[in-house]
Formats: structure tokens, C-alpha cells, sequence
């Protein structure tokens, strides 16, 4: 694993290396300052999850409780869409991420994923496809579709997953937390079921690969062993999918997952239970278990992952940038050869978690802040 000449020198990163013999990365050096400047766009949204933009520019904005809006461009919130599904909104739960369809502008479907109630007190992650016609103030989804749910169920608020990525193809991977309980944080090692994976199908849910990535494994299944993974892009370049992956006391991950791969939670990881004990057996790794690329120690909360590809900041371009929740700041990572070379942390005075990012038509980063008043700040160079 190589660094760009005269990172070593600056401040050592930090090397583990695990059983397999592949290093893995942490605590990595600070980059250069970037004086950037902070706006708010909008503000009055109650628990903001994600934001799409629509391709007038417009913003497409979840919050938690069930509502959909869009947002103009002057910041103006329109009224909630009408023909949202009934969300289960305790906890981490509610309507969760969107992504638009890449027909979107002929076709104006989306796509929804969302905690959904189910019987005898149970809920779990769906993802559901409906057409959005838009009016003047609001709109409404017609022609809704369930076209996945995560099985088992449970009667839980925690651990969701839930990020979207929609592919060239017009295919998704889907995220789906494990439900954070330690008699359901085991169900992450089993391929048969839906907890602590990541899926891949197509926008009418059916398996999107055409074999299972595994022999035994449930066809929809792309990796297994993932405890809450709530940040996911795909690089353009490389059509690779990079994940963000909440730990423990300890442990956030940023991840590359492939097909038919374990990325070994509950059996490995880089934290502790909340308590200060042991996870399992303590231990960072094991043979056919995958290292993360990366990882935080104390968590950083990681919550969504944007790839820019901008030229508002053109010294960014294919570096990720992480939300963080717990810090209430985004963090830049420095990308050489698939590895962070360096990270800087931006938005320190934010004075909210930062719950998604996105980078806007005009290059900008808007980030999205979970709170009761939560808003859309826009992220450029300091002028």
C-alpha cells in the first residue's frame, strides 16, 4: 500500500494489518485547509433524511415522520406530497432515502425506502417505486409499488440501512441494518435472509444479478455481514460501490462491497459494544472475512457518502465526502489508488448532524442537517 510522496512525513498514518495479510487504513493525516462558505437554502424541515434534485433544479426532500416536499431553489417548502405510505417513525425509523428513476424525466418515477409497519408490531425496510406528478404547491405519487421488503420483520427502531443507489443499468442496491438487537445482529452471517445486507435488484424488484452470489444465498443478496450501512455511491469511473457503515462504540467503516462477499459483522470489528466490553471474541479479523478500506476510531457517526465530480472544487474531485452525525461535520477523504492518502474536516460550525450530502448542479455540496428544525446548508469556496 503506497502513499503519495511526503504524506508519511507529514503524520504517520496508521496501518493494521489483518490475518489476510491486506493492510487496514485509520486516523489518516489532515489535508490542507479549504476555506469554504456556509448558506443556508431552507429551513422548517423536521428531521430531514435525504435530497434528490430534480433536474429543474428543484430539491426533493424526505423527512422522517412521512412527509416528501419539494424544495425551490430559493428555499421555499412546498406543501407534502400526497400519496406517501404510513411509516414507522419511531426511532431511527420513517421515510427514509429517494433517488430518482434514470428515465426520471420522461417517466417521473422515484424511488422510496422507508420503515414499514407490519403485523403483530413488526416493521422493516421497503423500498417502494411510484410515479411523482408534481403541481404548482406539492403533487402526488401515483401507480405506488411495493417492490421489496426486508425479511424477517421485527419489532424494533433501530437499524434500518435504507440508502438507495440507483446504477447506469436502472438497477438498485438497497442497504438494510441488521436491527441493532444482539439476538438479530447474528442474522448479518446468514445469507438467507435480508438482515445486515446490502441487495441488488431491478426497479421491479426481482434479483438484478443472474445467478445468486453465492451458492445457498437468497438471489437478491449482493454481501452479507454489514451492520448499518447508511452511506452508498457508485463511482462513475469504475462502477465500483463504496459504503459507509456505522460500528459500534468504535468501528465506522468505509467499505467497497463486492458480490457474493462477508464483511464479517457481528464476528469482526474495529469497536466495542456500548458498554466497553468485547464485540464476540474481540477480534479485528478472521480468514473469508473482509477489512474495511477504512475506519474511525472513536465513530464519527458516518451517515451519507458523496463522490465529487464537480469543478466548483476542483481539488476534490474523486475524493468521498462523509457525513458525520455524532460530530456534526462533514469529512473529506483524500482518494489515491482506492486508499485515503489524507482527510480534512469541513463544516465544524454547522451546529447540527449532518445527515445526507449531495452535490448540487452548480458544484456546490448540500448538506442536509437531521433536526427538528433541519435545513439544507450549501457548501461552496469561501469567496
Amino acid at each position: 500500500m503506497s502513499l503519495r510522496p511526503g504524506i508519511a512525513a507529514a503524520a504517520p498514518l496508521l496501518f493494521l494489518m489483518a490475518d489476510t495479510a491486506s493492510a487496514v487504513q485509520t486516523n489518516a493525516p489532515d489535508a490542507p485547509k479549504t476555506a469554504v462558505k456556509l448558506t443556508t437554502v431552507a429551513q422548517g424541515l423536521e428531521n430531514p433524511w435525504a435530497l434528490e434534485f430534480l433536474p429543474d433544479g428543484r430539491m426533493l426532500v424526505t423527512e422522517k415522520p412521512g412527509r416528501l416536499r419539494v424544495v425551490g431553489k430559493a428555499g421555499k417548502l412546498g406543501a407534502p406530497i400526497k400519496g406517501v405510505p404510513e411509516v414507522m417513525s419511531d426511532g431511527q425509523g420513517g421515510l427514509l432515502d429517494v433517488a430518482l428513476a434514470n428515465d426520471f424525466a420522461e417517466s417521473g418515477r422515484i424511488f422510496l425506502s422507508y420503515s414499514e409497519p407490519r403485523s403483530w408490531r413488526k416493521n422493516g425496510t421497503s423500498v417502494a417505486s411510484a410515479k411523482l406528478v408534481l403541481q404548482a404547491d406539492g403533487g402526488a405519487l401515483e401507480d405506488f409499488k411495493v417492490i421489496f421488503r426486508q425479511e424477517p420483520g421485527y419489532n424494533g427502531a433501530l437499524h434500518f440501512g435504507s440508502r438507495i443507489v440507483v446504477t447506469p443499468e436502472g438497477n438498485l442496491f438497497v442497504t438494510l441494518g441488521e436491527r441493532s438487537d444482539v439476538k438479530t445482529r447474528v442474522d448479518a452471517q446468514n445469507p438467507k435472509n435480508h438482515l445486515g445486507k446490502i441487495v441488488y435488484i431491478t426497479a421491479d424488484g426481482a434479483p438484478a444479478a443472474s445467478k445468486p452470489a453465492q451458492d445457498g444465498w437468497d438471489p437478491l443478496i449482493w454481501s452479507i455481514g454489514h451492520r448499518n450501512v447508511q452511506g452508498a455511491v457508485l463511482d462513475p469511473a469504475t462502477g465500483r460501490l463504496w459504503t459507509l457503515e456505522h460500528g459500534p462504540q468504535g468501528g465506522d467503516e468505509l467499505n467497497h462491497p463486492e458480490s457474493g462477499k462477508n464483511y464479517g459483522w457481528p464476528i469482526i470489528i474495529y469497536g466495542k459494544e456500548y458498554s466497553g466490553g468485547a464485540v464476540g471474541e474481540g477480534i479485528t479479523s478472521k480468514p473469508g472475512l473482509e477489512q474495511p478500506v477504512y475506519y474511525w476510531n472513536p465513530s464519527i457517526a458516518t451517515s451519507s457518502l458523496l463522490l465529487y465530480t464537480g469543478d466548483l472544487f476542483p481539488d476534490w474531485k474523486g475524493n468521498f465526502l462523509a457525513g458525520a452525525l455524532k460530530f456534526m461535520h462533514v469529512q473529506r477523504l483524500v482518494m489515491k489508488d482506492g486508499e485515503v492518502v489524507e482527510k480534512e474536516v469541513l463544516a465544524e460550525d454547522i451546529g447540527e448532524r449532518v445527515r445526507d450530502l449531495k452535490q448540487g448542479p452548480d458544484g456546490a455540496v448540500y448538506i442536509v442537517t437531521d433536526d427538528a428544525n433541519g435545513r439544507i446548508v450549501r457548501m461552496a469556496p469561501a469567496e
